[in-house]
């Protein structure tokens, strides 16, 4: 029987990549994102459905989730819609902050809330939350994108105990960097000349010779289906070489000195 899954944020990148695998794969595909008038590699394969859904539309996302499970059988969500906000918290205005809330945090929650009542009567159902390894660990100039990934994961593990008695899996993709046109597309950030020092020291981590090291978005859409198909009952999947490795030093050092030793690099 064919399987189906619906995905958020499919325009490019990652999510895009990983609903071009699932199709590979013989899923049904249920490709939604903000802006449809551009996409044309999705809408020319065989059972993709391109949708155009804002996870920041309440209405829009109720109505779009309604009219889905009235037509399809769906056997797996990836909430994969995001961006990043990056700079100095005391640069950023109020309405950069509540826009990356908006879409990283309670996009997922919405998505979620709707997608449950359905999964709990199947009794099964599998939902993949897309964080990061800076929802794992902190990081300059990253602390409203850090503290929605945090808060995605947190939320994620709660659910997977709440939603356990169903038959739900919850589970969390966390990718380290990836190359993709995430820092052109997808970043919003902010200047202070306070911070200045700390911003060209961040920067450096997205110079061309250090993206070269990143993942390819096509290896993380291999862990996101091996978490949606390996029937295991596990949270995290730690996806990325480097990701790996700084869980890893984060694990065996433990956090107080892990903390210690990224603060070490940023004071001048």
């Amino acid at each position: 029987m064919q399987k189906t899954i619906f995905i958020t944020g499919a325009s490019s990148g990652l999510g895009k990549s990983a609903a071009q695998l699932f199709q590979s794969k013989g899923w049904n595909v249920i490709a939604t994102m903000r802006k449809t008038d551009n996409e044309r590699e999705l809408t020319a394969l065989e059972n993709v459905t391109v949708l155009k859904m804002d996870v920041t539309d309440k209405d829009q996302l109720d109505e779009i989730i309604t009219d889905v499970l009235s037509r399809y059988d769906i056997n797996v969500v990836l909430n994969n819609a995001g961006y990043g906000l990056v700079g100095p918290l005391e640069a950023f205005t109020d309405e950069q902050i509540k826009k990356q809330i908006e879409t990283n945090l309670m996009g997922v929650i919405r998505i979620t809330k709707a997608f449950t009542p359905y999964f709990r009567e199947k009794r099964e159902g599998v939902l993949i939350n897309i964080t990061s390894s800076f929802g794992l660990m902190g990081f300059p100039t990253c602390s409203v994108y850090s503290a929605t990934k945090y808060a995605v994961d947190g939320f994620s593990e709660s659910m997977g105990y709440e939603l356990a008695q169903f038959g739900i899996k919850v589970k969390v993709v966390a990718p380290g960097g990836i190359q993709t046109d995430f820092a052109g597309r997808s970043l919003d950030g902010a200047y202070h000349e306070a911070y200045q020092k700390l911003i060209t020291k961040v920067q450096e981590g997205y110079s061309p010779e250090q993206i070269v090291n990143y993942s390819k978005a096509e290896d993380i859409a291999n862990v996101i289906y091996e978490a949606a198909t390996d029937g295991k009952d596990q949270l995290r999947y730690i996806a990325g070489k480097d990701a790996i490795a700084l869980y890893q030093e984060r694990t065996t050092i433990g956090t107080e000195a892990h903390v210690q030793k990224i603060k070490s690099g940023f004071i001048f």
